[in-house]
């Protein structure tokens, strides 16, 4: 690559080479390369001078259109599945179905079950006078119902057997 220019040695052996070009040399060598023009000061409007001196409107700037209303459009729904919860005979923090609330739940006994054969079983042992009944004020023999404290569903049923 040859850039003309003084600094340039001569072709032949036994040259030297000469110092590096000068600015104004290096300047001049770069000069086919355009220059923007100079920003005048003055106060600044929206209007952008055209080639013909006249103002013109900046261009508008274009947005994507919005999209209308689609025949065929789908409706796309999330739908939160909750683990399945195990009732016990204690009570259970869990997210209510009903009410949507984080509860825990309360606790009703009622006779199952286990509460009658543990009242038959007494009574073929020789408690008929009353004593019979016992399983049925015992909470430990009885079918537990769980509820929400907050609207009062039934959640879920414990069954001893």
């Amino acid at each position: 690559m040859s850039v003309p220019g003084s600094y340039q040695a001569a072709a032949g052996p036994s040259s030297v080479p000469t110092a590096p070009p000068s600015y104004d040399e290096t300047v001049a060598v770069n000069s086919y390369f355009p220059m923007p023009p100079a920003l005048v000061p003055g106060p600044t409007t929206g209007l952008v001078t055209g080639p013909d001196g006249k103002g013109m409107n900046p261009p508008a700037y274009y947005t994507q259109p919005m999209p209308g209303p689609n025949a065929n459009a789908i409706a796309v729904q999330t739908v939160y599945v909750q683990r399945p919860v195990s009732f016990f005979d204690r009570p259970v923090q869990m997210c209510c179905p009903s009410c949507n609330k984080v509860i825990v739940t309360q606790l009703s006994y009622n006779a199952g079950a286990l509460t009658w054969l543990s009242c038959g079983s007494l009574c073929l042992l020789g408690c008929i006078a009353g004593c019979c009944f016992i399983p049925f004020c015992v909470d430990a023999l009885q079918d537990v119902d769980h509820y929400c404290p907050n609207c009062k569903a039934l959640l879920g049923t414990y069954k001893r057997l």
